[in-house]
């Protein structure tokens, strides 16, 4: 039986709170979005996953057409690429958990299954994650590597930025990022020798 618009708005709401209390995200940095008849329903720019109701969610077609009044995420196209690659997403969850971010700095000597299984549950929940090369947030050099790399996982790591992990449900998106994470956490307290990457273009003292 398919879920009314109203159910799947109360799980993307409790989903964004549960991140948020348990530390998976801070301040307005994650967006999540989902599918239903035919639109995509999207965290709307500058929302925080802490205070989430359902009236903050932006609609767009799948063509990301503006389709109420809310500006929707600055990374709307990494959901579209993300739909448009697999039809059996329908839902995809983005966020900066500490050990995702942490593990997607290290240098890679490959592009997919950079998180090694050392349980059987990220393939179980997840599958093979994918390394998307770096893009400065919200910008078209981002959107492209995604695109062009999306052969490379089943979820993916933004390069020194984050995780991105598509569902057959908003449940089943937030198990897979609850995993994604966990996953890295472990590999992290592992391997703990590893060579890391920044991004070395500066602005003013800050990473850009």
């Amino acid at each position: 039986m398919s879920m009314t618009l109203e159910q799947k708005l109360k799980d993307a709401v409790w989903i964004a709170h549960s991140l948020f209390e348990r530390g998976k995200t801070s301040g307005s940095s994650a967006n999540l979005s989902f599918l239903h008849d035919g639109r995509i329903y999207i965290t709307a720019s500058g929302t925080c996953f802490g205070t989430l109701t359902s009236d903050d969610f932006a609609v767009v077609s799948l063509l990301g057409e503006r389709l109420n009044s809310l500006k929707p995420s600055k990374e709307l196209t990494l959901h579209r690429y993300y739909y448009e690659h697999d039809e059996s997403v329908q839902a995809v969850i983005h966020t900066h958990g500490p050990n995702a971010v942490l593990w997607s700095c290290r240098k890679f000597a490959a592009n997919t299954e950079i998180i090694p299984p050392y349980t059987p549950y990220l393939g179980m929940k997840v599958g093979r994650i994918g390394l998307i090369p770096y893009g400065r947030p919200g910008s078209d050099e981002l959107f492209t590597a995604f695109k062009e790399n999306l052969d490379t996982g089943d979820a993916y790591l933004l390069k020194n930025h984050g995780a991105i992990v598509g569902g057959k449900s908003l449940m089943d998106a937030f198990f897979g990022i609850e995993e994604l994470e966990e996953s890295a956490r472990i590999a992290c307290m592992i391997e703990n020798d590893a060579e890391y990457e920044t991004k070395n273009r500066l602005t003013a003292g800050f990473f850009i």
